[in-house]
């Protein structure tokens, strides 16, 4: 009785504490609301809160929203990434596109705003691309800001800050998130599109754009491969000389860390256009493990885990919605001696059996795999 009557309190503190950082979210004071909003998207990142946060969906999303709006940049940020977590804890619904609804127009008209802060529009061009995926919305266009960064057909190069450039990263990041659910006439569109032009993307100086861009180009490819096994490009062998110049990269004006990342992912892309390999890897949690055996997986893996960080293993065990992502089933029942050795507090053990069992005693809504109408190339 006395353990029972300890995880109900540390239940009601919890709670409590939750309630204060709501209230909090509309502090006049920048520094409350900030910490506020830390605190919400710490307590999301790391703990399944689905009924707490469903009574109150559309409180924190005003609270959101007015941060989003009234803000300035750190807290703006914030904002944007609590939008997510709490779309990640709703899971695919009505309930998260209800909040997607009221935060997508603002979402929108920050990252367009050339005269926005600028860490700000970072935010939301990462923040809207998961939103999106979550809500299942339609499928957002941010082509118009990444495309910026192509080298031009003069072969001159724009000419950009490297916070701009940033900004057109985490577009192009949010962009290749999104291709993962498009149908096949989409993916059609778009590889006719872009592929031709995204090569240009990897001459640009910054090295994480250089990476992103060659990840999408992969991406791109095991999509078109996926329709059609006889997928053939025009400008294939440039494309892999210039890879494997990346995956070789021995320029001395480039910083050595750098140089060490980028030619280990662009081994890898050179691997996946040339021999249509996968690098597998494998992600164990408690007592079960997931195979990252493709490019698809491995962008919305790495999606998702920027927004929940170290909790990313906990909300592969006791998350529906990602387990539906991931293809994992239900969560596991565990037994109390795997649960003792994961770590976490009595009260989350209690959460966590609770979430596992109430989701495999009700009927789910599935994450819909919309790459359906598999068009001719």
């Amino acid at each position: 009785v006395g353990g029972e009557a300890g995880e109900e309190t540390a239940q009601e503190d919890l709670q409590y504490k939750l309630k204060v950082f709501i209230d909090s979210t509309v502090d006049k004071s920048a520094k409350t609301r900030q910490g506020a909003l830390d605190g919400l998207k710490a307590a999301m990142a790391t703990r399944i809160l689905y009924e707490f946060i469903s009574d109150r969906r559309m409180t924190i999303t005003d609270s959101i929203e007015r941060c989003l709006k009234k803000g300035k940049g750190p807290e703006q940020c914030a904002a944007a990434s609590l939008a997510c977590l709490l779309c990640i804890q709703l899971g695919s619904g009505v309930e998260s596109e209800e909040v997607f609804k009221t935060l997508k127009p603002i979402f929108k008209n920050i990252l367009l705003d050339g005269a926005a802060n600028i860490q700000a529009r970072q935010a939301c061009a990462t923040s809207l691309g998961l939103c999106t995926l979550v809500a299942e919305d339609d499928i957002l266009s941010f082509e118009s800001l990444f495309m910026r960064s192509y080298v031009k057909e003069d072969g001159s190069r724009p000419s950009l800050n490297p916070q701009t450039t940033l900004l057109h990263t985490n577009a192009l990041l949010s962009w290749a998130l999104l291709l993962t659910i498009c149908t096949g006439s989409q993916v059609k569109a778009v590889t006719h599109k872009h592929l031709p032009k995204l090569p240009r993307l990897l001459e640009n100086d910054d090295v994480n754009m250089r990476i992103a861009a060659g990840e999408t180009i992969a991406l791109l490819f095991e999509l078109a491969r996926d329709m059609d096994p006889e997928f053939e490009y025009d400008d294939w062998e440039p494309l892999c000389d210039k890879l494997n110049s990346l995956a070789t990269d021995c320029n001395k004006h480039r910083a050595k860390t750098d140089k060490r990342k980028q030619r280990s992912v662009f081994r890898d892309v050179l691997k996946a256009v040339e021999e249509r390999d996968f690098q597998t890897e494998t992600i164990r949690f408690s007592t079960e493990r997931m195979t990252i055996d493709s490019w698809v997986r491995k962008r919305t893996y790495d999606a998702f885990r920027e927004f929940v960080g170290s909790g990313m293993n906990y909300h592969l065990q006791a998350n529906e919605f990602i387990r539906d992502v991931f293809q994992l089933g239900p969560p596991m029942l565990v037994d109390a001696a795997t649960l003792k050795s994961m770590k976490i507090s009595r009260f989350e053990r209690h959460l966590y059996n609770a979430a596992a069992f109430k989701a495999r005693t009700k009927a789910r809504n599935k994450f819909r795999d919309k790459r359906v109408d598999v068009g001719e190339f």
